[in-house]
């Protein structure tokens, strides 16, 4: 059954209802740029080379624990690829979430997900990096857009953290069999 909002139809959530995305844990995430776009540079025999934009993604993406010192994040691997981002981010114990409930029943409607404001969570997390990326980017390429959603994965243990981690390691390496590939 679809959910309406004021009478009109929205896209169910992606999210893992009862989760707390603030929790402290390792979630692997996945960002694509509109339509696909290769803003971010290409690939050449197995190597990334960043274009300018795809430099702006980098350092946003770098300067985040420095930006949220209250969250204490630490980052995992990740690349930037020609139309996508993939990065593991360590969300740390921190003030925020330190009396958070943890996987909680997703029967109990006191804890379905609601649409309020989000912040120091991993939502808010994303919207801030897309937000610095896009500003920058655009003072480069005006048409600059990335997709609306993000792709979000939580792991939930080590040996799914270093398949992860490979995975992202080597995505350049892999890029002709990448299901975001695209030859422009």
């Amino acid at each position: 059954m679809t959910d309406k909002f004021q009478n009109k139809y929205r896209i169910s959530s992606a999210r893992l209802q009862g989760w707390d995305y603030g929790k402290n844990a390792p979630y692997f995430i996945t960002i694509c740029t509109q339509n696909h776009q290769p803003y971010f540079g290409e690939i050449t025999n197995g190597e990334m080379y960043l274009s300018e934009i795809g430099k702006i993604a980098a350092t946003e993406w770098t300067n985040t624990p420095e930006i949220r010192p209250d969250m204490n994040l630490e980052l995992g691997e990740y690349v930037v690829m020609p139309n996508h981002f993939h990065a593991i981010i360590i969300i740390g114990q921190n003030e925020f979430n330190k009396d958070a409930m943890h996987c909680i029943s997703t029967t109990d409607d006191r804890y379905k997900n609601s649409f309020t404001p989000q912040s120091k969570n991993l939502a808010s997390i994303i919207r801030g990096f897309k937000s610095s990326v896009t500003k920058n980017a655009r003072q480069i390429q005006p048409n600059f857009a990335w997709q609306s959603r993000f792709y979000e994965h939580i792991i939930r243990n080590e040996e799914s953290f270093h398949t992860i981690s490979e995975y992202v390691r080597n995505n350049p390496l892999n890029w002709s069999n990448d299901k975001n590939y695209s030859q422009w």
